[in-house]
C-alpha cells in the first residue's frame, strides 16, 4: 500500500508539500504511480546484496554493525539482476529526455548494476569514485580495505541535452576542473543519524557532502529529484537545502520516521544564494554586431589588443577591418597575431574614461539585459 508520508513544515503544521514528498512502498510500483518523465535527476542508493558470511568481529572480538538486513538479502545474483532491471525500467520511465540517474554501489553490486544500465539503453557520463578517508579496515587481513564506492552517472541516451554544471564544479574545486575521483569522508559524527537505543538509524546512511556534489552537478533550482531507495532521507534534506524538490519512496516506517524529522529540521536555503556559477556554454549568444546597432561602440571605433600592438576599425555590420584584411573579431584576431584562431571578445579592447577594456563587458552588459527583461 502507498501512502503519501506528510512533512512537517513548521511546528505544529502538517501538511502535504509539493516540494518535499515521501512515499512509502515498493519502489517499481509506486515509480509506475507517477507520472511519466517527470523526474529531473536520480539519485540510487540500491540494496547491495553484500552476500555476507557470518557475523564479523574486530581483533577485540567486539560486533562490527554490518549490513546484514532482509532487504539487503537476494537468493541469488539472477534474482538481484530481476530486481535490479524492474526498479530501472521503473526509473527509465519517469525520467525526463533531458534527466540524469546516478546509481551508487560497491563491488558485489556495481557491475551489475552498470551491465544493466547498458542494456535498458542509458548512457554512461562517468563513473565516480568515492575515495574514503576514513573507511572501515579489514579487520581479518584476508584482502585490500575496501577504502571506495563508485558511482555511475548516466544520461537516457548519447544525444540527449542534460544538465552538467562544471563551472559550478569547478568553482567548488578552488578553480581546478573536478576529477571523477572525490575524496569525502563517510557519514559519522553529529551527521550519523542515530535511534533511540544509540545504534545507527540506518546502516548506510550517506554523507550529506557527497549528495551535495551529486545535486550541485547535474541538477538546477526547483528541479525534481527521486530516490527510489529514501532511507533516512540523505538526498531529500540536501534536496531541500539546494532548493530542489524531492520525491523519496522507502518502505520501511522506522526510516520514513527519522527522514521526515531530519528533513523538518532542515532549513531551506535563500533563491540568491543557490545560484550557481552558470557555464559560458549555457549563456546566450550575443553577435558583435548587435554590440554596434545598440550604439555601445559606433562604426570608426578603433579597437587593439592590451598591449596596443594591433588595431582594427569597427564597421557598420559589425565586421572589423584591419590592414590587410577584413571579417569577424575572432577572424581579424587571429589572423594579426598569426594563430588559427582567437577569442575576439576577450582580445579586443576598446578605449572607455582613459582605459582600455575587453569588449566582452559590453556583451556581459547586454546578457544582464536580456536576463532582467
Amino acid at each position: 500500500m502507498r501512502t503519501v508520508v506528510r512533512v512537517v513544515e513548521k511546528s505544529g503544521t502538517a501538511k502535504t508539500n509539493p516540494a518535499e514528498i515521501i512515499i512509502q512502498g515498493d519502489c517499481v510500483e509506486a515509480m509506475n504511480a507517477l507520472p511519466e518523465k517527470s523526474v529531473d535527476l536520480i539519485f540510487a542508493d540500491p540494496p547491495y546484496n553484500l552476500q555476507l558470511g557470518g557475523g564479523l568481529t574486530r581483533p577485540d572480538q567486539s560486533r562490527v554493525d554490518a549490513v546484514d538486513d532482509d532487504w539487503d538479502k537476494f537468493a541469488s545474483f539472477a534474482e538481484y539482476d530481476a530486481f535490479t532491471r524492474a526498479w530501472m525500467t521503473a526509473a527509465r520511465r519517469v525520467l525526463k529526455d533531458t534527466g540524469a540517474i546516478w546509481v551508487i554501489g560497491s563491488y558485489h553490486n556495481i557491475f551489475r548494476v552498470g551491465a544493466t544500465l547498458q542494456d535498458l539503453g542509458f548512457w554512461i557520463m562517468n563513473d565516480v569514485i568515492w575515495r574514503k578517508t576514513n573507511p572501515m579496515p579489514n579487520f581479518r587481513g584476508t584482502r585490500f580495505t575496501n577504502a571506495h564506492e563508485t558511482m555511475i552517472w548516466a544520461t537516457r541516451s548519447a544525444d540527449q541535452k542534460y544538465t552538467f554544471n562544471y563551472d559550478a564544479m569547478k568553482a567548488l574545486n578552488d578553480d581546478l576542473q573536478m576529477r571523477s575521483d572525490w575524496t569525502l569522508p563517510i557519514c559519522t559524527g553529529s551527521e550519523r543519524l542515530k535511534g533511540d537505543d544509540g545504534s545507527k538509524a540506518h546502516p548506510t546512511q550517506k554523507p550529506e557532502a557527497l549528495l551535495h556534489r551529486v545535486l550541485l552537478a547535474t541538477s538546477n533550482p526547483g528541479d525534481v529529484v527521486l530516490d527510489p531507495f529514501f532511507g533516512t532521507g540523505t538526498t531529500g534534506a540536501v534536496a531541500k537545502k539546494l532548493g530542489r524538490k524531492f520525491i523519496g519512496i522507502e518502505r520501511e516506517e522506522r526510516y520514513i520516521k527519522v527522514a521526515r524529522e531530519r528533513i523538518r529540521q532542515v532549513k531551506a536555503g535563500d533563491a540568491e544564494d543557490l545560484k550557481v556559477t552558470v557555464s559560458k556554454k549555457a549563456e546566450p549568444r550575443i553577435p558583435f554586431g548587435t554590440i554596434v546597432e545598440r550604439g555601445l561602440l559606433e562604426p570608426g571605433t578603433v579597437l587593439t589588443d592590451p598591449q596596443r600592438r594591433h588595431a582594427a576599425r569597427v564597421r557598420a555590420d559589425g565586421s572589423i577591418v584591419c590592414r590587410d584584411a577584413t571579417g569577424s573579431i575572432h577572424k581579424i584576431g587571429a589572423h594579426v597575431q598569426g594563430l588559427e584562431a582567437c577569442n575576439g571578445w576577450t582580445f579586443w579592447h576598446f578605449k572607455t574614461d582613459g582605459k582600455l577594456k575587453p569588449i566582452d563587458i559590453l556583451r556581459q552588459k547586454v546578457r544582464a539585459e536580456m536576463g532582467q527583461a
